[in-house]
């Protein structure tokens, strides 16, 4: 991948990683209002900072949405240093990272976050909570690795 600027990535990262954010969001939402299981990752995050629910969505999504670009950026660093071309590589590429990184949010939300929690409702993270997150963050990789495929390099 020649002559790629560092704003590039950048600029690529930013799309990204809102785009991943956005449609992660859209899945999480969904899976907590079908009562599949509380996967509202946006207000959990928050939470932790507010120490209720009050204010906790617009809190969660602010470090939801940087969060989705600082990882947005360590996908595109990634298929940079790997070298990955052409959009369908990209997507795959993308939905393989989502598998890890859903894998290993998933294991975390289970073995420490939940139990330590500051709200009840959010203490109760067992293999459906798990199991969201997992393909919250599969589709995240999805629409990462399409936008990085379709901005290119």
């Amino acid at each position: 991948m020649e002559n790629i600027t560092f704003g590039h990535i950048i600029w690529v990262a930013l799309w990204a990683g809102i785009v991943g954010t956005i449609g992660m969001e859209i899945i999480l939402q969904g899976i907590t209002k079908s009562g599949i299981a509380n996967a509202d990752m946006t207000r959990a995050v928050g939470s932790i900072f507010t120490k209720s629910l009050t204010n906790s969505y617009r809190i969660g999504l602010v470090l939801q949405t940087f969060s989705g670009i600082i990882f947005a950026f360590i996908y595109t660093l990634a298929f940079v240093l790997f070298d990955v071309k052409g959009f369908l590589s990209c997507v795959g590429a993308g939905v393989l990272l989502g598998f890890i990184h859903g894998a290993v949010v998933g294991f975390i939300l289970v073995a420490a976050v939940a139990e330590n929690h500051p709200l009840p409702e959010f203490r109760q993270a067992g293999f459906s909570v798990a199991v969201a997150h997992w393909v919250g963050h599969l589709v995240y990789g999805l629409l990462v690795g399409v936008m990085i495929g379709l901005i290119g390099f």
